[in-house]
């Protein structure tokens, strides 16, 4: 029974380190952003974030795939949007605990740029 118990655990743990790895990209969290306000097109979301048209199309892939985002088409548009309430009120709660964390997280060498 115990290992039945740590193999979910590991699951599940592997499961947030999956989710938090969609999130962990300055692009994808810039489209995800520009989303929370409204459901946008490709050329709005190059527009707001200032990415290339190529890197929101390839990161909205990515996100589509993880579920993060949903699309509807809008005539000859479509329209991109955060797939669920909850991932608005996860990136409000990370931006809340950075107010506190901050200086930690920009002390870390550990998960630099390259």
């Amino acid at each position: 029974m115990a290992q039945f118990v740590d193999d979910r655990k590991s699951a599940t743990i592997e499961r947030r380190a999956k989710l938090f790895r969609g999130f962990a990209d300055p692009s994808r969290l810039a489209i995800l952003g520009a989303l929370c306000n409204e459901p946008l097109a490709v050329h709005e979301l190059v527009e707001r974030t200032k990415l290339s048209q190529p890197n929101v199309s390839n990161h909205l892939r990515c996100l589509l795939e993880c579920g993060l985002v949903a699309s509807d088409r809008h005539g000859r548009f479509i329209r991109y949007r955060i797939s669920s309430p909850r991932i608005t009120v996860l990136l409000n709660d990370v931006d809340a605990l950075l107010d506190v964390v901050a200086e930690g997280v920009e002390a870390c060498d550990n998960y630099r740029e390259a």
